[in-house]
């Protein structure tokens, strides 16, 4: 028979690890987002080719699927203790 302090414990989802690996992939994701931004021009009718640099086309994408890659393996990481 349980006691009553046990009935009433919520268990996690997850472990420690997990979470921790789902919060640097979400950290990864927002910094690749912040790498894609900017590069825009105040004026319409300017032509500005900053928006195609190294930085917004390869790094950024790059960088959001690896925080996407980081966050499905924090999902599917199995803890030593089950």
């Amino acid at each position: 028979m349980k006691n009553k302090n046990e009935e009433n414990q919520q268990e996690f989802l997850f472990g420690k690890t997990n979470y921790t690996f789902l919060l640097i992939g979400v950290v990864v994701i927002a910094l690749g987002f912040l790498l894609m931004s900017g590069g825009g021009s105040e004026d319409p009718n300017v032509w500005n080719p900053e928006i195609f640099n190294f930085r917004r086309i390869r790094l950024a994408p790059t960088t959001v699927l690896l925080g996407f890659g980081i966050v499905i393996y924090s999902i599917f990481k199995k803890d030593k203790n089950n």
